[in-house]
């Protein structure tokens, strides 16, 4: 078995076509050679054509999960709760679970013991996000705004009581809530309401 040689490259999530120069096979044999290895355990699928070895996937720490979900499902960016827990603005964490926003489709794909659930939302609101430690975050404003919106459609729940509101530029949020709907700036008012901001 050459799964060593996978181990000991330096990339972390490999392609057929890494596979390919890896192991110096052709493409077909690297296909049938992936395909031996994830039946026998020895490398983890992660989509069509994307693996991770065991080895280097139990190294994974938080910043390597989100890259894992931009590379999961594309275009998508890391928000919600997971981003709001990431700039310590909400103290709830969801263990086990990378929640991402998304362009194609809503969907969830378990991977060993992590859940990447990507919530799809319309064209004109997917913005407010940066590139930045290798991965596509939403900016702390825009994961709240994501969350007030799709908590306002009921496709999404979130523990108001764990954040901290003052670590948010309000003036921000009330930009981007403005290009969302009816419901979305309603569920906002009560919020704010709610929480005195």
């Amino acid at each position: 078995m050459r799964i060593f040689e996978l181990n000991n490259s330096n990339k972390l999530i490999l392609s057929i076509d890494d596979v390919s120069k890896i192991l110096s096979i052709n493409k077909e044999s690297a296909k049938v050679t992936v395909n031996r290895y994830v039946q026998n355990e020895q490398l983890i699928r992660l989509k069509r054509n994307f693996y991770i070895t065991p080895a280097n996937y139990d190294k994974l720490n938080e910043e390597d999960f989100f890259r894992l979900a931009n590379v999961i499902q594309v275009p998508s960016y890391i928000s919600l709760t997971s981003a709001l827990s990431y700039y310590n603005i909400s103290t709830q964490q969801m263990q086990g679970v990378i929640e991402s926003i998304a362009l194609k489709r809503t969907k969830t794909i378990k991977v060993k013991n992590i859940e990447f659930r990507f919530l799809m939302i319309k064209k004109e609101l997917y913005s407010d996000f940066v590139f930045e430690n290798e991965f596509f975050i939403a900016t702390p404003e825009k994961s709240l705004t994501d969350v007030i919106y799709l908590s306002s459609l009921s496709r999404y729940s979130c523990d108001f009581d764990a954040m901290d509101f003052n670590k948010i530029n309000m003036t921000k949020v009330n930009q981007i809530i403005e290009q969302t709907n009816k419901k979305a700036k309603s569920f906002w008012e009560t919020i704010c309401k709610r929480y005195k901001i």
